[in-house]
This record gives C-alpha cells, sequence and structure tokens, in this order.
C-alpha cells in the first residue's frame, strides 16, 4: 500500500492523535514522530523512511526504518544507532545527522538535530545555584 493512501485512512482518526482546544493545532504522539505534529511530513505511521529518536535508561537510541522493511511486520528490521550517555553534544549531533547525510531524509535533519539536543539537555544535571557574597558591611 503506498504511503499516501496510509496517510489518507490515517490523517482522520487514528489513537495516537491528540485534540486538545477544538480550533488548536493537533498533535501526534505516535512512534517516530519528530515533531509531534499530525502531518504526512512527521508521520511515522504513514512514511516508508522515518527516523526514530527515543531514550532510554540514560541512552539516546536513534532508529531508521530500513526501506525494504514491511511496515506490518511485527518486529520490524530497524537500523539503529546508540549514542552513549558520556558523548558529548557535538558526537551526539553528529551521529544524529549522520542518516540525513548519506540521503536517508534530509528534510527531517532540523527535527533530529532538535530533538536530540532536547534529550541531552534534559539528561544533564542542573548546576547548583551559587551563594551570593555578601558586600559591605556585614554586621
Amino acid at each position: 500500500m503506498s504511503s499516501d493512501l496510509q496517510w489518507l485512512l490515517l490523517r482522520g482518526n487514528n489513537s495516537f492523535i491528540v485534540k486538545r482546544v477544538p480550533e488548536g493545532p493537533i498533535f501526534s504522539k505516535e512512534p517516530g514522530n519528530l515533531r509531534n505534529i499530525h502531518s504526512y511530513k512527521y508521520s511515522g505511521l504513514a512514511n516508508s523512511k522515518v527516523i526514530d529518536v527515543s531514550e532510554s535508561a540514560g541512552t539516546i537510541k536513534i532508529s531508521t526504518r530500513k526501506t525494504k522493511a514491511s511496515p506490518h511486520a511485527v518486529t520490524p528490521a530497524t537500523a539503529t544507532s546508540t549514542i552513549r550517555p558520556r558523548s558529548g553534544g557535538r558526537r551526539a549531533l553528529g551521529i544524529a545527522a549522520g542518516p540525513a547525510k548519506r540521503g536517508y531524509r534530509p528534510d527531517l535533519r532540523t527535527a533530529t538535530l532538535a530533538r536530540v539536543s532536547a534529550l541531552i539537555a534534559a539528561q544533564k544535571e542542573p548546576k547548583p545555584s551559587h551563594v551570593k557574597k555578601v558586600r559591605g558591611k556585614k554586621d
């Protein structure tokens, strides 16, 4: 089944659609949707090529669906790359930009980098606030 036909069937109603306000934006919480926006471009269900960025146990996992794999398989064949927690931000962004550089989905490069950088920022421990020194008379 073509991805356009899949989108026509999925766009009206599926279990991942999130509608909060009647006239507001429509979001989607499906796996493989990098921006969580309900649109054909970011859909992880309708597209045959999907980049998924997820976090598990402190590591960031970037997986792509193989083009020949069936979307209906119970365990889809994925090509994965894992970013270790001690890797720096630049290395993580370089690994995340890899599929786009190889021509897999170049239109999702900025969305992938934004998702990875948000996950890295969320993993960092906040810096402790320092105590301000009292200036002037110390009574």
